[in-house]
């Protein structure tokens, strides 16, 4: 189908002027007019999140959402046609003027695997099972057969909700060196370095991760304890060097490491000696020792900092830890905003939702938001009427979702009293004392 000139033209306008709700919702009802209701349900969203009460985008989004009219000839049970005859039915008997020449034929060796026969007939529109595509390039064996996902991210710092104090931190670590190299080579900072987040789970570090790639126009790869340990002895440390390696080829590279305490957990509580050479030779790739760490950072992430190895903090391998808390009200009410954009909405009161959400993570709040469009559409079903989601579902999703982050942050209160030699965890301290939880 060929695209719609006039389509076209209020898109690009769109694109321009993102905020201009009558160009948005005229654009709209040129798609609703059209039958292109999903296309339209994404602008009228947009529309609804900025204005709830507008009276004419509820009605669109209304007749958006709303099932096509069922076509009467194309209805099951319909009248046939008059050139369709009796035998037009799909798997039906031929008729009898219908010569024997025009079944499909099924040859010998299909005769006891119906499913054959159907590859055969199909064969033109649906590839044979368990053979590869023509283009697919033959397995390799050896070195080579490892596939690293190394990626390009298209997240930014801009598009990471709240966490102030942390991009700052980050600025000052990788991104101000980054971008300022004559400062750099004055003040002998080096391209390399560590950094680990800690923090409840749910609140963002691998989004966090991924932004300061994007931020620094760096490759991304992502490491966890699955993409390296292996059953036959040697191969886990094998496994970690090649990961490494790759990183180092494509500096500059952020090099994730995943749920850090599960490879670098301390040795000193750790029975099995597969994984204290395994965390020997992380120590060793952080340091250097087995190539060059120019330009790839590390960043790590861990929701139990305690039991990360001591050896992992020193200074050149994940010397830095910053604390990644849950959302402030700020950072909630931007993630509401997000996951709330793209459905129909209408009568929210945001602020109430973000006053009602202390101590929620991100995920807390994707998940309440889920659950609420879960509600209307269960009401919607109902009733065989459909409706927008409102501050009720919203409410009711309030007494379902409850907080995942209380239990860390208890845990968290422990470790803060009475294992925080050094300091290392003062940043939770000042937290905690300013919630007034120690």
């Amino acid at each position: 189908m060929s695209p719609d000139p006039l389509l076209v033209s209020l898109a690009a306008a769109l694109e321009a002027r993102p905020d201009d709700l009558p160009l948005r919702l005229h654009l709209a009802g040129l798609l609703v007019e059209r039958g292109r209701g999903g296309e339209a349900i994404a602008h009228l969203g947009q529309v609804l999140a900025r204005d709830p009460g507008n009276v004419e985008a509820q009605t669109l989004m209304q007749q958006a959402l709303a099932p096509p009219a069922p076509d009467p000839s194309s209805a099951p049970g319909g009248p046939p046609s008059a050139a369709s005859g009796p035998s037009s039915t799909p798997g039906g008997p031929p008729s009898a003027t219908t010569p024997a020449s025009a079944a499909t034929p099924v040859a010998d060796d299909d005769a006891g695997d119906p499913l054959a026969a159907y590859e055969r007939e199909l064969a033109d529109i649906v590839p044979p099972r368990f053979v590869r595509a023509g283009d697919e390039p033959d397995p390799v064996s050896g070195d080579a057969d490892r596939v690293f996902d190394v990626e390009s991210s298209t997240v930014r710092l801009a598009d990471v909700g709240g966490m102030a104090a942390v991009k700052e931190r980050l600025e000052m670590a990788f991104l101000g060196p980054l971008r300022n190299p004559e400062l750099r080579r004055m003040y002998g900072k080096s391209l390399r370095g560590g950094l680990m987040l800690y923090g409840p789970p749910g609140c963002g570090k691998t989004f966090l991760a991924r932004a300061v790639a994007g931020e620094m126009g760096a490759r991304f790869l992502s490491l966890s304890i699955v993409d390296v340990l292996d059953m036959w002895v040697g191969n886990s440390e094998r496994n970690l060097h090649q990961l490494f390696q790759a990183a180092r080829r494509n500096a500059p590279c952020v090099l994730f490491l995943d749920e850090i305490d599960a490879l670098g957990h301390k040795r000193s509580q750790t029975s099995s000696s597969a994984l204290r050479t395994l965390g020997n030779q992380l120590l060793a790739e952080l340091d250097g020792m087995e190539g060059d760490n120019e330009g790839v950072f590390v960043l790590a992430a861990t929701n139990t900092p305690w039991d990360v190895d001591p050896a992992l903090r020193r200074p050149g391998r994940l010397d830095r830890m910053v604390l990644v808390l849950p959302p402030d009200a700020d950072a909630r009410r931007a993630i509401l905003e997000y996951h709330l954009r793209g459905r129909p909405i209408a009568g929210v009161d945001l602020g109430r939702v973000v006053a009602a959400t202390e101590d929620f993570s991100g995920a807390d709040l994707a998940h309440l938001c889920e659950t609420a469009a879960e509600f209307a559409m269960a009401d919607s079903v109902r009733r065989g009427e459909v409706r927008m989601i409102g501050q009720p579902d919203l409410d009711r999703a309030l007494k379902e979702v409850r907080p995942s982050t209380r239990p860390w942050l208890a845990t968290a209160r422990n470790v803060a009293m009475f294992a925080n030699e050094g300091g290392v965890y003062d940043e939770l301290v000042a937290y905690l004392r300013h919630r007034r939880m120690l």
